[in-house]
């Protein structure tokens, strides 16, 4: 087999390269940048050329490659390229290839367009090895359009009530795509490691205020403060009062989610596929051997199993998927970024 499961990451022998590895290694190919696939301590990375800037941003002076999609490398006769994961800016599906065995190590994806990614596109290949943060029936997500109305709409609902309107998302990802959506005349201000990580990214910023210890309510009157989840309970949110707080996740379809987490309004925002996309995605690569990591690993490989007579097994990851009250191990790789 070209691809074998370790315990220090999913890795293939042939080129001697790791993708998304938990521990460090010699060489490793990062399919996106979040903290849980992108890990400080390897000797070389390759990815993405978008997530240039900002692995370098989250991991320091790293020995850094880049390809663009569809550009192919050859390692010891292993032909390697990236292939676009609709997961957020940079994000990459690794395809392998050796003596016409071939493997696509999605990372994370989605398949739904949210007009702000480069679309995901199907790889063929005969084994895939996927997510399963949505792998439950119940995960069926609306169009990026509708939720961008929505969330519009709630703002203009707040500023009519002279209400600021408070936003929790992921600061790489979740928190560009939000910006992308809001059509909105009012003030943004932003939780200092959502600009910093903008800035790394190359996101224009110019529009937006950068939360300082100088910052004056007034500056707002009302507008709107796009923060992460770390923010979520803190005295920081006091000064922004009076408010209204919404988060934006997937994990906002569950019944109860939003009030669990004493938001005022939840909006169906994620970055990873739902169950109809996960479906799709599968069954697009034409693989018949299909690897479940992180997520519903059991329930989907279950179903992959009876439904499709696929060779679908589960596996063991330290991979996280999307999870708004794990977000800390993402703001804590930017520690001198926090001003709250």
């Amino acid at each position: 087999m070209l691809i074998q499961f370790t315990k220090s990451g999913i890795y293939c022998k042939q080129a001697d390269v790791y993708i998304d590895p938990w521990k460090p290694v010699d060489k490793a190919i990062i399919t996106h940048a979040h903290s849980d696939h992108a890990r400080i301590g390897s000797k070389h990375y390759l990815a993405h050329k978008d997530s240039e800037l900002i692995l370098k941003y989250r991991l320091g002076n790293i020995l850094l490659q880049t390809l663009n999609y569809n550009e192919i490398i050859t390692i010891n006769g292993v032909t390697i390229s990236l292939h676009p994961a609709g997961h957020i800016i940079g994000s990459a599906q690794v395809r392998l290839e050796y003596q016409g065995e071939i493997w696509v190590v999605s990372g994370d994806y989605k398949v739904k367009k949210d007009g702000y990614t480069i679309p995901f596109e199907p790889v063929k290949c005969q084994h895939f090895i996927t997510e399963s943060t949505f792998g439950l029936p119940i995960y069926n997500f609306p169009e990026a359009d509708e939720v961008n109305l929505q969330l519009n709409n709630w703002v203009d609902e707040n500023t009519l009530q002279g209400l600021n309107s408070i936003i929790i998302g992921y600061a790489l990802g979740k928190a560009q795509r939000i910006l992308n959506a809001l059509k909105t005349d009012r003030p943004i201000l932003l939780h200092s490691t959502i600009y910093n990580t903008n800035h790394a990214l190359g996101f224009d910023n110019s529009n937006y205020i950068k939360f300082t210890q100088e910052f004056k309510k007034e500056q707002l009157n009302p507008g709107i403060v796009l923060a992460t989840g770390s923010a979520m309970g803190s005295p920081w949110l006091k000064r922004f009062e009076p408010y209204k707080l919404a988060m934006c996740s997937g994990w906002m379809q569950l019944r109860g989610a939003r009030r669990r987490r004493n938001a005022d309004k939840g909006f169906v925002m994620s970055d990873h596929a739902d169950w109809q996309g996960l479906n799709e995605a599968v069954l697009a690569t034409g693989a018949e051997n299909v690897y479940v990591t992180h997520g519903y690993k059991s329930v989907f490989s279950t179903w992959l199993r009876d439904n499709y007579k696929l060779n679908a097994v589960e596996v063991e990851t330290l991979f996280e998927g999307e999870n708004i009250e794990n977000e800390s191990s993402e703001n804590n790789l930017n520690k001198e970024d926090e001003a709250a």
